[in-house]
């Protein structure tokens, strides 16, 4: 198996069962650290994707960011699109997502979910996924039959599709309209893609959530000026936040 497949495992001396405490954290942060490169070699296809994201949000008012995952990656991709209300003031009703299990299996996993490929095509109907939409998908190894399927039918709908993997020539690559590959390689634990894999990927969602917020007129001057106050913290965070602008702080 290929050193740059999920799947691979790491040489025998960093195994981390066979390690001191200390030594096997640092091959775990070490691990983690690779998935700052595989984000730098996918820019240029992070870019694309949302640039043509951007068009799709700015021509269509009530285009939905709609996010596609199953196990670990489905709760990377909740905890980027919940953000997006209380840091952008982006509307609830234009954020959705389709999980493979529901709800239910953010917290406890549920057999057979993402193999499911009649519940992902009837989850595209049930939230009329269609033409302005832009669907984003995640499985770290591309094979995620679940995702695969709700990628396809929404792209066959009308929407437009990202998809974000970390394994090359796979299918969820291939069904994609906008594919960006994060190469991550074998894990600190092998096949456990709740490590790095799914750290470049929560900091790819970073990247095109805040990136597109930012497109969307969303940030100005460097500060979140549309957020949300909901709590006394946040109400004053906001109450500073406003005062830098009204005294042109930052201002070009």
């Amino acid at each position: 198996m290929s050193e740059h497949n999920t799947e691979a495992r790491l040489e025998p001396e960093k195994w981390l069962d066979k390690l001191a405490c200390a030594d096997a954290l640092a091959v775990m942060l070490e691990n983690q650290a690779q998935a700052i490169p595989a984000l730098e070699a996918a820019l240029p296809e992070i870019t694309s994707a949302i640039e043509a994201a951007h068009i799709c949000l700015s021509e269509h008012s009530n285009a939905r960011l709609i996010y596609v995952g199953a196990g670990t990656s489905a709760r990377i991709a909740v905890q980027d699109g919940s953000e997006l209300l209380p840091t952008f003031d982006w509307p609830a009703a234009r954020v959705d997502y389709l999980i493979a299990g529901g709800l239910e299996a953010l917290v406890r996993p549920i057999e057979g979910a993402e193999d499911n490929i009649e519940a992902a095509k009837d989850g595209v109907k049930a939230l009329e996924i269609g033409t302005g939409d832009v669907v984003i998908g995640l499985a770290a190894s591309g094979k995620t039959a679940f995702t695969i399927a709700a990628l396809s039918s929404a792209e066959q709908a009308g929407a437009l599709t990202i998809g974000m993997a970390n394994n090359r020539d796979t299918d969820l690559l291939t069904v994609a309209k906008y594919p960006i590959l994060l190469e991550t390689g074998a894990e600190a634990l092998a096949g456990s893609t709740r490590l790095k894999a799914g750290t470049a990927q929560k900091i790819c969602l970073n990247l095109i959530s805040t990136q597109l917020m930012v497109l969307q007129g969303r940030v100005h001057n460097g500060l979140m000026s549309e957020m949300r106050p909901r709590n006394a913290k946040l109400r004053r965070r906001h109450a500073e936040i406003i005062a830098l602008l009204a005294a042109g702080k930052g201002a070009d």
